[in-house]
């Protein structure tokens, strides 16, 4: 099989990222006649179909190969270009494409990022996701890296432990007084069972925590009202306004249930969520840059993960 020339690759990621061939075309400045000849030869060259001409066009499995290619070639000059400079800047920040949950990005994630953007000329595409679909933006070729709860490697990819994402079930006072008539220190089973009847917030309608906390506790998941919340911080402040009780991370909520606005439930029961960074199986001085600075911000914010 012939090689994509850099042109063709650069069209790919384009067309990828802004969705459609006349987007594509005034980003390369070129015509969308153009952007759909470099396309077609790349589907000469590999013998297969590359993407589906949708709107917005959406990648097939060898399509998601190939751009997975693209954007590695294209990290791998960024490092070359840096390189050869011997520490000068670039001439043009280096895009780090990363898949994360909603929970690490209100919580320490950022914190990890930080400090790169700080030393390093690069900008950050951050894709949100729950931690258990995350692995399939990395998967596409959507991601370099990923927080993830697979433990297992994808192809062409490396995983490391982050930590433990620990969850405490929790509620404000009004709410434990009116939901739970025999108070947050009821056993646990009883607490779960009143809980399953109780109004719940949740993330989206992927967010299974809630429901893991009941069967973990009550043996099945609750059939109570949902209120559907997505964004992380204010799926805490919905909590905390007394919409329901949920699951926070411990970084949401001890302090407030130290300081009473918030009471714990089943103390003894939380929700503990493995995370793992998975990243291409790639030398590249940016990407381990990044991945240092992940797992250094995990080591000093997350529980450890015992094996």
């Amino acid at each position: 099989m012939q090689r994509f020339t850099l042109d063709q690759l650069e069209t790919l990621r384009a067309l990828i990222e802004d969705g459609t061939f006349e987007k594509a075309a005034r980003r390369l400045h070129i015509t969308a006649s153009a952007v759909s000849q470099r396309v077609k030869a790349m589907e000469q060259t590999s013998g297969r179909v590359l993407v589906q001409r949708t709107t917005p066009v959406r990648l097939t499995d060898a399509g998601a190969v190939v751009l997975r290619y693209a954007r590695q070639v294209d990290l791998l000059a960024a490092d070359t270009e840096r390189a050869l400079l011997a520490g000068g800047a670039a001439d043009r920040p280096t895009l780090i494409s990363l898949a994360v949950n909603a929970d690490s990005l209100a919580t320490w994630f950022l914190g990890a990022l930080a400090p790169v953007a700080a030393d390093l000329r690069v900008t950050f595409d951050l894709h949100r996701e729950d931690q258990e679909h995350t692995i399939s933006l990395l998967r596409s070729g959507a991601v370099m890296a990923a927080v993830t709860s697979t433990r297992e490697s994808i192809q062409g990819c490396v995983t490391e432990p982050l930590g433990v994402m620990r969850y405490r079930a929790v509620a404000t006072p009004d709410f434990v007084a009116r939901w739970l008539p025999h108070g947050a220190a009821t056993p646990s089973k009883t607490l779960a069972a009143a809980l399953s009847e109780a109004p719940v917030v949740t993330f989206d309608r992927n967010d299974d925590l809630q429901d893991a906390f009941l069967r973990a506790n009550a043996g099945r998941p609750g059939a109570a009202p949902r209120h559907l919340i997505p964004t992380s911080h204010d799926f805490a402040r919905a909590v905390l306004l007394g919409l329901g009780w949920g699951v926070l991370p411990e970084q949401q909520c001890l302090a407030e249930i130290d300081a009473g606005t918030l009471v714990e439930l089943a103390a003894a029961h939380p929700v503990d969520v493995p995370l793992y960074w998975q990243r291409w199986n790639l030398s590249s001085p940016l990407l381990d840059a990044v991945s240092a600075a992940v797992r250094d911000q995990a080591l000093r914010t997350l529980r450890p993960l015992t094996a």
